[in-house]
């Protein structure tokens, strides 16, 4: 009986930019006989596909760190900053609240430690950051220089990438039926044999990668006094696998 099985896999966020491919391969195997004769003889390959794409989201972390000698002053002093920081995302760059939320918060004591003395409390600092969904990746740089005058001194990694991968998913699993195809019937020609139909077809591994681009705090970056800062979203791939199992005739 022949069948083809609905894909499985689904998309995920990965935080690198590395390409993969596969080397070609199959596996050429005479399985026991079953009730269908067809199940004598058959080719087991895996086809991959993938395709670059220009990213359409960007993903912030976006925080402030404030010490103090005490943990009610950490926190009090870090709230009012972070307060300001808010203020000019949602009402100077009109980011819609859905799109930012609170990605940590904690407060913890700070030391110092000598053989004299031991270890000794020196303070507190209290750490807020928030996670922003931004979609207008020309203004990205923008976005951070205004974060950064308005009291934010932690920014982390961006993450660049697309929200809707479904787009795209055609056009992996065709090139990655392509690539499949011609690693089966590669095999099956080796084998003095006939390529046959796909048997059973599982996708697996769909994968969207992210591309991360690191950001200097601007006092740290030493540039023009003018300059802003400036991202470039660079390139993502979408990719998934397909395991077929073909007839060999």
């Amino acid at each position: 009986m022949r069948k083809w099985l609905k894909p499985v896999g689904v998309v995920m966020i990965t935080g690198t930019l590395l390409l993969g491919g596969q080397v070609f391969g199959g596996v050429f195997q005479a399985t026991p006989a079953y009730a269908d004769e067809v199940q004598k003889n058959v080719i087991n390959v895996v086809g991959n596909g993938e395709i670059t794409v220009k990213p359409d989201v960007a993903y912030l972390s976006i925080g402030v760190e404030t010490q103090a000698k005490t943990a009610k002053e950490a926190q009090s002093a870090n709230a009012a900053k972070v307060a300001q920081v808010n203020k000019v995302l949602k009402e100077t760059w009109k980011i819609d609240s859905k799109d930012l939320k609170t990605g940590q918060f904690y407060v913890q004591p700070n030391y110092t430690y000598n053989e004299k003395d031991g270890q000794k409390l020196t303070g507190y600092t209290a750490t807020h950051t928030l996670s922003v969904t931004y979609r207008d990746l020309e203004k990205v740089g923008a976005l951070l220089d205004a974060a950064t005058e308005a009291g934010a001194n932690r920014i982390d990694n961006i993450h660049f990438s697309v929200e809707n991968s479904d787009q795209y998913l055609a056009e992996v699993i065709q090139k990655a039926m392509n690539n499949a195809n011609v690693k089966a019937n590669a095999i099956a020609k080796a084998a003095n044999r006939q390529l046959g139909t796909a048997l059973n077809i599982t996708q697996s591994g769909g994968n969207v990668s992210l591309y991360t681009q690191n950001y200097v705090m601007k006092d740290m970056a030493m540039p023009a006094a003018d300059a802003g800062t400036s991202v470039e979203p660079g390139e993502i791939t979408v990719s998934t696998s397909l395991s077929i199992t073909y007839e060999m005739k």
